[in-house]
């Protein structure tokens, strides 16, 4: 379909339907032309439909009508089945970064999701930001009768990252987080980081230098290779357990000096989850990291549009498992088959068996393959 300016009611109908074909296409070419389509749609709403009179619910509803949308589908925009239903009842306004997912992914006119509301008064701490001072004081980098917005002030004085953080985060953090607790969890992690003594290096090949990381997954003490490889290229890795209100896999980020840190929260705690995060926020240090983006975040559970992120996730599966040996892998393939790609890759069999895991939407099968708990335990024993 050729795109075009839309003057009639038959040329807004094509456009929403070619649109909703184009939902869930990741191509370059398919996402630049979703967004000149979202836009032309949003200029004819806006003159023919006046969908800013409408309340956020009414003109999310209105896009679901649209598009074929259930419920279930706004999850990853809005965070919990809870919260997609006193949204859509009206019950709670959404946010500003469910806002922003929203009006990036479905197209929803800014205006109409903002509505016209009273504004509560300002509320005290949020519960996950308490929780999250618990937290930072157990680990003892919060000083005495300091709290949450003081340890973020002195932190950001240290840390320009942190500073930077809601300017240059990228999309791919659930929109449940607690913005306060998720800066502190960052600016803990360079604080950890900071203390690392280690020389600026330059990664000649970063896929091979990747693959090479994969490939110590089959060490038995691969908890203590990846730090020692890690450190000769000039990257400290840090292990953070992440903070109540946050749902974080890992991040890469820059310290003060301009050294690459790659911080992970072992949340899921399973062997293919941690060499998929460990070599996706690689990827985003060698790729992504630069003076305009000091702070990339993942919740790898959340799925993302982002180029960068669909690079990095790109990147993590061949350094795990090349192309040439997955494509013999299809939703039929044998325990043995999938065994031996891995083999193959020279990579631990839980990285094959999560693969097959997540490509094929089914979690009941390999699921002792796929070292759950092994790797705190592996972290702690360190």
């Amino acid at each position: 379909m050729t795109t075009r300016p839309i003057r009639t009611d038959e040329d807004y109908q094509a456009a929403l339907k070619h649109a909703k074909a184009l939902f869930g296409q990741n191509s370059q070419k398919d996402l630049d032309e979703r967004e000149v389509l979202q836009a032309l749609i949003e200029r004819w709403e806006r003159s023919e439909h006046s969908l800013e009179a409408a309340t956020p619910a009414q003109a999310i509803k209105f896009r679901m009508a649209q598009t074929g949308l259930s419920q279930r589908d706004l999850i990853p925009y809005l965070g919990s089945k809870s919260r997609v239903s006193e949204i859509l009842n009206g019950q709670r306004q959404p946010t500003v970064d469910q806002i922003r997912a929203l009006h990036q992914h479905l197209g929803i006119p800014v205006a109409s999701l903002i509505g016209s509301f009273k504004h509560e008064p300002a509320a005290g701490p949020s519960s996950t930001s308490v929780a999250a001072e618990g937290a930072l004081r157990k680990l003892g980098v919060m000083k005495a009768k300091e709290d949450l917005a003081g340890f973020l002030s002195r932190s950001k004085a240290s840390a320009p990252a942190v500073a930077m953080l809601r300017k240059t985060r990228t999309e791919r953090t659930n929109a449940k987080t607690d913005m306060a607790a998720l800066e502190a969890w960052c600016a803990t992690a360079l604080m950890c980081a900071e203390k690392v003594v280690i020389k600026r290096a330059k990664i000649g090949n970063p896929k091979k230098a990747a693959r090479r990381l994969a490939q110590l997954s089959t060490s038995p003490d691969w908890q203590d290779q990846i730090v020692v490889a890690l450190h000769r290229m000039g990257i400290v890795l840090v292990i953070l357990e992440h903070l109540p209100g946050t749902f974080l896999d890992g991040a890469a980020m820059c310290r003060g000096d301009g050294v690459p840190v790659i911080a992970l929260t072992l949340r899921h705690d399973r062997l293919d989850n941690f060499w998929f995060t460990l070599l996706h926020e690689f990827a985003h240090v060698v790729c992504h990291l630069n003076a305009d983006r000091q702070v990339i975040l993942d919740d790898l559970d959340v799925s993302s549009s982002d180029a960068i992120e669909e690079e990095a996730d790109a990147f993590a599966r061949n350094a795990l498992i090349p192309l040439a040996i997955w494509k013999q892998i299809d939703e039929d393939s044998s325990t043995e088959a999938v065994l031996e790609a891995a083999d193959k890759a020279g990579v631990h069999s839980a990285i094959a068996a999560g693969r097959w895991r997540f490509e094929h939407s089914d979690y009941r099968r390999f699921s002792k393959l796929i070292g759950r708990g092994e790797v705190k335990a592996a972290f702690v024993s360190r």
